[in-house]
């Protein structure tokens, strides 16, 4: 293997234990010169100002969550969708096997999101009950 391909990994290493050793270093100091003061209103639910009425645990109905998690499918398809299109549309048209393989890469892409969506459907996973 050639030393030019080694000469990173130094570096490499050393930002792995910065990102590794940083957090608990944070952590470690934020408990240390941490204001402490403790009291009754430290332990109660915040109401913008207004006194705590009832349980701030209430049911939360499943249905939000299929909706929620869709819509981030959907949403990281979109985040990938933009750079694929930027790019297809700055292809040379020299490069034209390229280009096909960007076509039938997004086209598969898009077609087991479509294939989701449809089962979704049909499961009655989006009908409001």
């Amino acid at each position: 293997m050639s030393h030019m391909y080694l000469t990173g990994f130094p570096l490499l290493i050393l930002l792995l234990a910065f990102a590794g050793v940083m957090p608990f270093l944070l952590m470690t100091i934020a408990q240390i010169v941490q204001f402490k003061a403790p009291g009754k209103g430290k332990y109660t639910t915040y109401e913008s100002g207004m006194e705590p009425f009832g349980d701030a645990r209430i049911q939360f109905d499943v249905k939000f969550y299929m909706y929620a998690l869709l819509f981030i499918v959907f949403d990281i398809e979109t985040v990938f969708l933009f750079p694929w299109a930027i790019t297809y549309g700055n292809l040379e048209l020299d490069s034209m096997a390229f280009m096909g393989m960007l076509l039938v890469e997004m086209t598969i892409f898009i077609g087991i999101l479509l294939v989701g969506l449809i089962y979704a459907f049909r499961r009655d996973a989006l009908k409001w009950q």
